[in-house]
């Protein structure tokens, strides 16, 4: 998966998890959370599903890796190089 493919990615499971949010004025710099109406629970389901579609192991240490598109990108660039 190229780089530029991870945020409609975490989009798309966003929509799935929380389909009543509006995804289409995202910034990719601005924590997630503070766009979007998310809790703790919500985050906990979009780290499983990175895990139940790509096979992503992400450590409780590193999910403030994912707070932005931006760093999602970055943080998961290299684990889904091969995916």
């Amino acid at each position: 998966m190229q780089a530029t493919e991870i945020k409609p990615v975490i989009l798309d499971i966003i929509g799935d998890i929380a389909p009543d949010e509006d995804l289409s004025d995202v910034k990719p710099d601005v924590r997630l959370r503070d766009q979007l109406d998310l809790d703790s629970m919500d985050f906990l389901d979009i780290v499983m599903e990175l895990r139940k579609r790509y096979g992503v192991e992400v450590p409780e240490a590193d999910y403030p890796q994912l707070a932005t598109l931006d760093s999602c990108e970055a943080y998961l660039a290299p684990l889904l190089a091969d995916k």
